[in-house]
């Protein structure tokens, strides 16, 4: 190291990639240091315990992966329970399983078979006509008919982009499952499950043996940070990282707000979605259902109710805008950010993606390999 020097790497951000990254540069003997700006680590999987259960702070994450590598790496870390993700859509006084699947076929048109329910959707769509969607609504309908597009499609997605559905472009939706089968389990993924004791333990136990600074902003004191370590993982925003130069990606935001109830269990489901536009938020979640397997307290409740927002008016930025405006933008930012030869930046604000966890923790194993190798 130079003489300066004090770490191998200071890694930005203690989420998921930031924490892996660490693990495998720890494993090799490296000395690294780990700043995030929040009070807390792991990042939006954090979970705090509140009267014997953990809260999802940041909204209902559920771990799903077919890679069987990152299963057996997150193994290592936490134990897993069996819980499997089955959401229910409410659209007024309807109530509907998810994935589109026979019990909502089922629910939506009374139809028993397979055969009859493929005649439905068919039917719908050959009634809509529609040969080249113009927009998402019109793919929406050309996909799935009319019926399920409007009550469990339409409103939960306006609501979630913050748009009209005729005024989002039609690739948002490439496809939507639709199973023929009675089976509820939302995932395909060969494996699925929630760690016992909450994420923060998983993440705790990845940081092990890593120096950590909380309520760290890596901007207030740049310079000194680069003068003390060898290279820098740098998993915030990558537009921020180059003070917006070229202009701002666009994220949309969430706002949570979290009730204890008296009473022993809510909403009987784990997740439950709102679908009509004019119900302000988009789901409920009640956490004391992924604890599959663990003891919870019978006299108390925890829910969660999800209100999507435009990023300026939250807190954190979420879901990455991955349009073509903004996937050109970045792609401009991923030039400078080729030509920062000490900093390496990953994660879902970094490499403005919209990972699920597994693909966050399999882009971190990746780019350790190949950085410490």
């Amino acid at each position: 190291m130079a003489e300066n020097v004090v770490y191998d790497y200071l890694i930005v951000g203690a989420g998921l990639f930031g924490a892996v990254f660490a693990r495998q540069a720890l494993d090799q003997g490296k000395k690294v240091l780990v700043i995030d700006r929040r009070d807390h680590i792991a990042g939006n999987a954090y979970t705090r315990e509140a009267e014997g259960i953990h809260i999802h702070e940041y909204g209902a994450h559920i771990f799903h992966t077919s890679d069987t590598e990152v299963w057996h790496y997150v193994n290592r870390f936490a134990q897993f329970n069996n819980y499997i993700n089955s959401p229910i859509a409410r659209y007024q006084e309807e109530q509907y399983n998810l994935p589109f699947n026979m019990n909502t076929f089922y629910q939506m048109w009374g139809v028993k078979t397979p055969a009859q329910a493929r005649e439905k959707i068919t039917e719908q769509v050959a009634e809509a006509g529609i040969t080249d969607p113009k927009n998402l609504e019109e793919q929406g309908i050309s996909l799935i008919g009319r019926d399920i597009y409007e009550k469990l499609v339409k409103g939960y997605t306006e609501k979630q982009w913050g748009k009209k559905a005729t005024e989002l472009p039609a690739f948002i939706i490439k496809r939507l499952p639709v199973r023929y089968v009675y089976d509820n389990n939302y995932f395909n993924d060969r494996y699925q499950g929630i760690p016992l004791g909450g994420y923060t333990k998983l993440v705790e136990n990845l940081l092990q043996g890593a120096e950590i600074r909380l309520g760290t902003n890596f901007f207030d004191n740049q310079e000194e940070y680069f003068a003390q370590a060898e290279k820098v993982v740098y998993t915030g925003l990558i537009d921020e990282y180059f003070d917006f130069q070229l202009g701002k990606l666009e994220y949309r935001g969430l706002r949570f707000e979290t009730e204890r109830l008296a009473e022993d269990n809510h909403q009987g489901n784990a997740v439950i979605n709102y679908t009509e536009y004019q119900v302000p938020y988009t789901r409920i979640i009640e956490h004391k259902h992924f604890m599959k397997g663990e003891a919870v307290p019978e006299d108390v409740t925890f829910v969660t109710k999800e209100y999507p927002l435009a990023a300026q008016e939250s807190e954190e930025p979420y879901y990455p805008v991955n349009d073509e405006k903004n996937n050109a933008l970045y792609k401009r930012y991923q030039e400078l950010a080729n030509q920062q030869e000490k900093v390496i930046f990953g994660g879902r604000l970094g490499m403005y993606q919209y990972f699920d966890m597994d693909k966050v923790i399999r882009a971190a194993l990746d780019v350790a390999t190949k950085e410490l190798s």
